[in-house]
């Protein structure tokens, strides 16, 4: 359903939805469909609800309403998303999906606590509602077009890889179960003859402050700089370690400033006997391919490493037993070591793991102490780097 509107609406994509041009003509479409759809759904329920005197249903009709308001900053968002890359904004501004989601959670948090309010005040009113069969049938409409929403956002989220879709078909199959509990307590009210209005507007009201403190929480994430995707993450170190001449990379940072401008950097291990030119070409062609492959803007610093030096490899194999006694989480890299007449610089970085239970300056203590009982004359000279995107996790 979702790649057929995209078809019709859109037949100049030609399925590449990728494009950020094509990207923001699509999060438009589906940014107008949820206006027009929310907005029949919000008016329907208002009049019913003002008609029935029914506190709940004109709770979820003030959902509705919020969902209209969604997709607009939706359609906003994606507009301002598209716009190309500035002088004072280097990286773009697709994260304005990010900040326009924000913002509509506080509106949806501002009306979730207005009718909560309303619904416990309805607990001491003595007007009773009454349920008509236009009311039930606007209700179950109303499940049926959510669910229909659910499905053509999800399809849609699908195929331009939306965060902000995904969250809108998710909050759409919730609406459609509360929608289902406010029809449950009209049929309760029309062929039980109790009363549970009020209790039923508590519970949508209550779900409408939680659906926006979840939104306030997966919006802001993304702002705050969250971790990569694992998948990605594999799927970088799988392509990059298949390359001859790759001995081993290490210190990936992946900074995503919103959909399709994700930048990643890393250093690469080469063998410091290699010609430099044809390593630099080397590099060049493996920042080209993967950047493409993966979509993204990849910088890889080249680091050489000394190979079949039979000394350096024993003192490298110690220093390893060493760092592995601490803990086994732990990794190094870049290991050399300057040999001097009267004492020798062993120089490597410790990569620690997010969460980690030692401070980084008791670590390098440690570390420091164990390495000069093995070699008296050796002075380490220990950097600690944190590992961001659990590259080196075995």
């Amino acid at each position: 359903m979702s790649s057929l509107f995209l078809r019709i609406f859109l037949p100049s994509a030609k399925g590449d939805y990728a494009s950020p041009s094509v990207r923001a003509k699509a999060g438009a479409l589906a940014g107008g469909v949820g206006i027009c759809t929310n907005l029949l759904l919000a008016a329907g329920k208002f009049v019913m609800g003002a008609v029935s005197g029914s506190i709940s249903i004109t709770a979820d009709a003030a959902n509705n309403l919020t969902d209209a308001g969604s997709s607009l900053l939706t359609l906003a968002g994606f507009r301002l998303a598209a716009k190309p890359a500035d002088k004072k904004h280097p990286f773009g501004h697709a994260r304005y999906e990010y900040l326009t989601g924000l913002a509509l959670s506080f509106l949806i948090l501002l009306v979730g606590v207005s009718f909560l309010k309303e619904s416990v005040t309805s607990f001491f009113s003595d007007s009773g509602t009454v349920i008509g069969n236009i009311l039930l049938i606007i209700l179950a409409a109303s499940i049926a077009v959510k669910l229909w929403m659910w499905r053509f956002y999800r399809g849609i989220a699908a195929l331009i890889d939306s965060g902000t879709l995904r969250a809108a078909a998710t909050d759409s199959l919730s609406d459609s179960i509360m929608t289902a509990v406010v029809l449950a307590g009209a049929l309760i009210r029309r062929f039980a003859d109790v009363e549970i209005d009020g209790a039923v507007g508590c519970a949508v009201a209550a779900f409408i402050i939680f659906s926006g403190i979840r939104l306030v929480l997966e919006t802001s994430s993304p702002l705050l700089g969250t971790a990569p995707d694992p998948t990605l993450v594999h799927r970088l170190k799988e392509m990059i370690l298949a390359y001859p001449g790759i001995i081993g990379a290490h210190d990936l940072v992946i900074h995503s400033y919103g959909a399709g401008k994700v930048f990643a950097t890393l250093h690469a291990e080469v063998d410091a006997h290699t010609d430099l030119s044809e390593t630099h070409d080397l590099i060049d062609n493996i920042e080209s391919e993967i950047g493409t492959a993966l979509g993204l803007d990849l910088v890889i610093h080249m680091d050489p490493v000394t190979l079949d030096d039979p000394k350096l490899d024993a003192m490298h194999a110690e220093i390893e037993t060493i760092i592995r006694q601490i803990s086994p989480k732990l990794r190094h890299h870049d290991f050399r070591v300057v040999f001097g007449p009267t004492h020798d610089n062993i120089l490597f970085d410790v990569v620690v793991p997010t969460g980690f239970p030692l401070p980084d300056s008791e670590l390098i203590y440690l570390l420091d102490s164990s390495i000069k009982r093995v070699y008296p004359n050796a002075v380490p000279k220990v950097r600690v780097d944190h590992d961001y995107a659990d590259f080196l996790e075995e």
